[in-house]
């Protein structure tokens, strides 16, 4: 009997699939979003409440095995791994834990493709020397995606342009991100010829790499422990992350570029901003020097370099990915 019961609960699980096919499709390319200040209810609770609608919901009995995974944010909704009897179901929950998605369904691909087809000229002003600022969460999977697709761009034009690594207002990654905004901040401040090395070393591992990184990069260790520790101070990061009455929503704040993120609107991560208007560009090293190029009055001969067309993949790591340029951390 209770076998039979489980196997209907499987059943309704996927029929519940399908239905989240046709009814809830979460793309990663931005439908569900994630604004600062919005309600949410915490990974905790959003991983208590999936434990609890798969359980009840679904009608799987009391004693058939089922664990749920820590819960993650990803494409703004909760995601997290359900097993039940030793199958894995990877479901998703709203912000607010009032929707439940059954399915995520990556449309990162078509979406890369349409905008292929339908792109059209953006309106950046020219200058001689473009002035280009990359906003980026250091822990947010699409900023290391464009990081990653935009050093080979770097050592393309060297100092034809003015290129300023930023950081969004805010961190949606908990404490070590805001201590890798401080590293990286500090290196861009105090060594900024040796940022791009650090930056192609970290963003193949993360975690874990940094003082390594530091070191592969030539980076003077004490010197950026002393300005992190200063920054930290002068900012307050650390007492802000401990004070949640800072936070915009269930985030801290990062206060150390919000001048440029007020003046330019920034929002999430990533944000490409050309001579000072937001631009849009694919992922892929091709596009970002095709966009970037579009800022000279007059583009040297280096914007006729041949780059790679493909984007690299999302997150940490080496891999091929999806060049689709809205999908991001935040709003």
């Amino acid at each position: 009997m209770k076998k039979s019961i489980l196997i209907g609960a499987l059943s309704a699980l996927a029929a519940l699939f399908l239905v989240g096919v046709g009814s809830f499709m979460i793309f990663r390319s931005g439908l569900v979003r994630l604004t600062p200040g919005k309600s949410v209810i915490g990974a905790e609770a959003a991983k208590a409440k999936m434990e609890a609608f798969v359980r009840s919901g679904l009608g799987v009995p009391p004693t058939a095995e089922v664990s749920v995974s820590a819960a993650t944010v990803e494409a703004g909704v909760y995601k997290a791994t359900v097993t039940i009897q030793k199958k894995d179901y990877p479901m998703y929950l709203s912000l607010d834990g009032k929707k439940f998605f059954p399915n995520g369904m990556d449309t990162e691909v078509k979406a890369a493709e349409a905008a292929a087809t339908k792109a059209q000229p953006q309106d950046i002003p020219k200058s001689a020397k473009p002035a280009v600022q990359l906003f980026v969460m250091s822990y947010c999977p699409y900023g290391t995606q464009i990081e990653k697709g935009i050093l080979p761009v770097l050592e393309t034009l060297g100092n034809k342009i003015d290129f300023t690594l930023e950081f969004v207002s805010y961190a949606m990654h908990d404490k070590k991100e805001l201590d890798e905004n401080l590293r990286q901040y500090c290196i861009r401040t105090e060594e900024p010829s040796k940022l791009n090395a650090y930056l192609g070393c970290f963003l193949k591992k993360g975690q874990g790499t940094e003082a390594s990184c530091l070191k592969t990069a030539g980076v003077n260790i004490a010197k950026n422990a002393a300005c992190t520790k200063a920054t930290d101070t002068k900012f307050e990061v650390t007492k802000n992350f401990n004070d949640k009455s800072t936070y915009s929503g269930s985030f801290p704040p990062f206060n150390v570029d919000k001048a440029d993120n007020d003046k330019y609107a920034v929002a999430g991560s990533p944000t490409l901003v050309i001579n000072g208007v937001s631009a849009d560009s694919q992922r892929d090293p091709a596009s970002l020097l095709k966009t970037i190029c579009s800022g000279f009055d007059n583009a040297p001969a280096e914007c006729s370099k041949t780059l790679a067309t493909t984007a690299p993949a999302a997150g940490f790591g080496e891999g091929a990915g999806s060049g689709a340029s809205n999908a991001n951390c935040g709003s």
